[in-house]
This record gives structure tokens, sequence and C-alpha cells, in this order.
């Protein structure tokens, strides 16, 4: 009978060191810094892989006209990267 409550107390000792751990890694996250907003994020990442996407095209286009449209379109993706990628106060 004594190895059952043995093992209940190496358990449950266990669990109160487990429970510490993740509360202590609560902690951390949330003194880690400011929060990362998913949406800007997205947006970022969207427009990084825009704007790869228009070079590519630029590099292989051979008529004037598309690469004038898409000099344009790299243009307005670089501003709002810009716009973005500054900070909140600074924004245009």
């Amino acid at each position: 009978m004594s190895d059952a409550g043995e093992g209940l107390v190496d358990a449950s000792t266990r669990l109160a060191e487990r429970m510490d751990e993740i509360e202590e890694a609560r902690r951390a996250a949330r003194s880690a810094g400011p929060p990362i907003n998913p949406e800007r994020a997205r947006a970022l990442e969207l427009l990084r892989l825009s704007k790869a996407d228009v070079e590519r095209q630029i590099a292989s286009t051979v008529h004037e006209g598309r690469r004038q449209q898409l000099t344009c379109a790299l243009d307005e993706i670089e501003r709002r990267l810009a716009a973005l990628a500054a900070p909140a106060g600074q924004a245009s």
C-alpha cells in the first residue's frame, strides 16, 4: 500500500512542477515585448511576396508598355511596404 501512496505523491509533485513551469512560460511570454499583430504581419508578408513576383516579371518582360506597368506596380508595393514598416506614430 505504501508504494501506491508514494507514486501518488510523486505524480502530484510532478504535476505541481509542471504547472509552475507553464506559469513561468506564460509570464515570460507576456513580458517578452509587444504582441505581434497577425493582420499586419500577414499584410507585410503578402507585400514582400508580391514585390518578389513583380521583380521577377520585370526581369522577364520585353514589352516596354508592360514593363512600365510593372514598374508602377512595384513603386506602389514599395510605398505600401514603407507605410506598414513605419512605426504607428510616424505613418503618413
